[in-house]
């Protein structure tokens, strides 16, 4: 079965740094992939060679059987990849509905004008993602954490994506707020999203994965089940401190 995602042999270094030695990943559709490993593993870089932010240095990234490597981000997002991040990025002048419009606005211009003000579908979606309706008109400045995450999210699914790559999506939150986050994002999993979700919270990651892949310095050195990743003694000894 042809993998929805498909890297491989990606490398990409940053002067001496080794950000990605020679990685090879693949994710089915509807599957949900936890990506671990300690901090400066190479993560958050994985991600960005996917969204096409930075461009690998060695390597191919396929996405849905097409190659992307060269396809700048506008295009990869057209084509169904999207992606939130550690540090929420809203537009701070905009309410949680506008920022949610960014991301559903059409690419003619015209088209969007001709829409006129109806916002139903961008008030919808912050509805469905947890927000209550007094506060889709609050500014990001004015949001907690867990209301932020649910911000990034939002905007990610109003892209339309076949896959939402996920970056540390419960840092920050309390309990609580984690407990909403995973029951929204195991809805999500149900009606057949596709997730890469990268996270320090394994016990809250485990439930919500397929399985799991560890990296350290750049490198994959696990995938599989996720007991049989934490079990692996380099991912102990690198991740886990033991």
């Amino acid at each position: 079965m042809r993998p929805l995602l498909e890297l491989t042999g990606i490398r990409k270094h940053f002067g001496g740094i080794h950000a990605c030695q020679g990685l090879t990943l693949r994710v089915a559709e509807g599957e949900s992939l936890g990506l671990i490993g300690p901090n400066g593993a190479g993560k958050t870089t994985v991600f960005s060679l996917i969204m096409g932010e930075h461009r690998q240095n060695a390597g191919t990234i396929h996405f849905n059987g097409e190659e992307v490597s060269r396809v700048p981000t506008h295009g990869r997002v057209k084509r169904g990849i999207a992606r939130t991040y550690q540090v929420p990025r809203p537009f701070g002048d905009m309410d949680v509905v506008s920022n949610i419009r960014v991301g559903m606005m059409p690419d003619s211009l015209w088209r969007m004008l001709a829409k006129g003000p109806d916002h139903e579908a961008e008030i919808e979606l912050a509805l469905s993602v947890g927000f209550a309706e007094a506060d889709i008109h609050r500014l990001p400045g004015e949001l907690s954490m867990g209301d932020l995450r649910k911000l990034e999210l939002a905007r990610a699914l109003a892209t339309h994506p076949r896959i939402i790559l996920l970056d540390e999506v419960f840092a920050g939150l309390t309990v609580g707020e984690i407990a909403q986050m995973s029951a929204l994002l195991a809805r999500k999993r149900a009606e057949g999203m596709t997730f890469v979700i990268v996270s320090h919270d394994l016990r809250s990651l485990e439930p919500l994965v397929d399985r799991a892949v560890a990296m350290t310095f750049g490198r994959l050195v696990a995938a599989g089940n996720f007991e049989d990743v934490l079990a692996n003694e380099e991912v102990r000894a690198a991740y886990l401190g033991h």
